[in-house]
């Protein structure tokens, strides 16, 4: 979701299970992966901070290694390597997941897709309606360029996509925003918001 006001986050989530099966029908192998991250263009702490206490909250429920575990892999996964930033404040993300019994996973997927609206809702309710100006729109807008870039380059879900036989391509791209713009050399200026954010996007905080 990319919403319009550049003071209200990016937000991405998706949970999923995987499973092959033998000739006989029965699974042969099987797995849960996916996650939940923050992208805002304007960085508030106290909305990082309330996503990521929401979704640790939701981990701790089922196991107290999954967050610190999977927000680092957040952390590792949604960074643009060419710019040396990652693409949002994170969240949590993980893959292959199949080390208990799949009920005990499905119950904690399921926590997780619960804790979605709780954890979202409420930034949005509070930026939404702030006033914002065209300087503030076109920052909005290349920081959605990096969003491409990530899923375009990097995000190995678009490639599986892309490498599927009969795959929907507009099914792939849509979670890309309607609108991004590039600028040359783009450089915030000193002691503004903007570089504040960059700030955070080349060195990952814990937030919870």
């Amino acid at each position: 979701m990319h919403p319009n006001n550049p003071h209200a986050p990016t937000i991405h989530m998706n949970y999923r299970y995987f499973e092959i099966d033998n000739d006989d029908g029965t699974a042969k192998l099987w797995w849960f992966g996916g996650g939940s991250d923050l992208t805002p263009s304007y960085l508030y702490e106290e909305d990082a901070v309330h996503f990521h206490q929401t979704i640790k909250d939701a981990c701790d429920k089922h196991d107290p290694n999954y967050y610190p575990k999977f927000k680092k892999w957040c952390d590792d996964y949604f960074f643009l390597k060419h710019r040396g930033e990652a693409r949002g404040v994170g969240g949590i993300f993980f893959d292959d997941l199949s080390e208990k019994p799949a009920e005990e996973i499905f119950a904690f997927v399921k926590q997780c897709g619960n804790s979605f609206l709780p954890s979202y809702v409420p930034l949005i309710k509070r930026r939404k309606d702030t006033v914002f100006t065209e300087k503030e729109k076109e920052w909005q807008q290349l920081r959605r360029g990096r969003y491409v870039e990530f899923n375009l380059i990097w995000d190995r879900g678009t490639k599986f996509g892309l490498q599927t036989p009969g795959s929907r391509i507009e099914s792939i791209f849509v979670s890309l925003p309607l609108t991004a713009r590039w600028e040359y050399m783009h450089t915030p200026k000193k002691g503004s918001r903007e570089e504040k954010l960059l700030e955070v996007l080349k060195n990952p905080r814990d937030w919870a």
